[in-house]
């Protein structure tokens, strides 16, 4: 499981023109889930993006994590994440997970985000989304699962 994570002032992500999630102050998650995956990873997922301390203290230092801010999570599955663009110029998204399992393992991470208390708003899963965002920092993560 892959996800960009993106320390944000605002979020929200749009489908046909409405917005199905919004947040202020807190982060961007976007999510690609890989073949293979499983709640595990999720789980490590989950624990790692909210406990991250890469929000600033008193001292400017990234000291405090997502609940020490009182920071949302906007969550937003993106397949793409697993493209694979080292041959030819057309990505190949073989390594993604089929659409069923993939929009489970979304589900269950979206769960277990919430499961800790945190408020998480959405995308929706295989739409295509316009996602906004103001980029606080600019801080941004690469997590991969697959590379603990």
């Amino acid at each position: 499981m892959k996800a960009v994570i993106q320390r944000v002032t605002e979020a929200r992500v749009e489908v046909d023109g409405a917005v199905t999630g919004a947040i202020g102050s807190g982060i961007l998650v976007l999510l690609g889930v890989a073949q293979g995956d499983t709640e595990r990873d999720a789980d490590l997922l989950v624990k790692k993006i909210t406990e991250l301390r890469i929000f600033e203290d008193e001292a400017g230092k990234m000291n405090r994590a997502l609940a020490e801010v009182g920071g949302v999570l906007l969550v937003v599955s993106q397949f793409t994440l697993l493209g694979d663009c080292t041959k030819g110029r057309r990505p190949s998204f073989i390594a993604a997970a089929p659409p069923d399992e993939g929009n489970r393992l979304y589900e269950y991470f979206v769960a277990k985000a919430r499961a800790t208390g945190t408020r998480v708003e959405t995308g929706v899963f295989q739409a295509m989304m316009q996602v906004h965002l103001v980029n606080d920092g600019p801080v941004t993560f690469i997590l991969d699962t697959k590379t603990r």
